[in-house]
């Protein structure tokens, strides 16, 4: 992703996670338009949460409202995305829309850098700000105690994707493994 970046000129990235300055200045610096999302954060404290419906009595979501609160990108879309590890965090009932605003919201070709925890609990697995660098590294900050709330197989990863035409899945450091997938 980092080559993209760097051989592209003038591409919308849409970055999703805790704000991060480093990020703003890194994109903005390589000719890029940056907007951010905190989505997690909103999502597990906003009030987004519905009382338990009467067909199987669990809470809802109002996907509708949050949608047009935190990713109203008013017909802009992206040729990046900067996922980072948020499907992890976001509430089940929110999952399968977010995919399909994100499919909505990238440009034909763009392409996702998507982030997942191959384990729900121990080291390394709080929500954390990753900050982009001049070299393969990403650097992690950790921001809030929001616990993992699902840990995503690759199979289920291609199933929550499949609007989307391509994926290239990698193994990262920490528990981590990366997925770029392409619209």
């Amino acid at each position: 992703m980092l080559k993209h970046l760097k051989e592209q000129d003038g591409l919308n990235v849409l970055d999703i996670g805790p704000t991060s300055p480093t990020n703003i200045n890194f994109i903005t610096n390589l000719g890029h338009s940056c907007f951010m999302s905190d989505t997690v954060h909103e999502a597990l404290t906003g009030s987004w949460q519905l009382p338990p419906g009467e067909e199987n009595g669990e809470p809802g979501f109002d996907v509708k409202g949050f949608f047009e609160q935190n990713l109203n990108f008013a017909g802009r879309q992206f040729d990046v995305v900067l996922l980072w590890t948020t499907l992890d965090y976001l509430p089940e009932k929110l999952v399968p829309d977010f995919v399909k605003h994100l499919h909505g919201a990238v440009k034909p070709g763009g392409r996702i850098l998507a982030i997942f925890h191959s384990k729900t609990t121990g080291q390394d697995t709080g929500l954390c700000r990753y900050h982009l660098t001049d070299s393969e590294n990403i650097e992690l900050q950790e921001t809030a105690p929001h616990p993992i709330l699902r840990v995503y197989t690759n199979r289920s990863i291609e199933k929550l994707f499949s609007k989307f035409s391509n994926y290239r899945f990698f193994l990262a450091k920490d528990n981590l493994y990366e997925v770029i997938i392409t619209r």
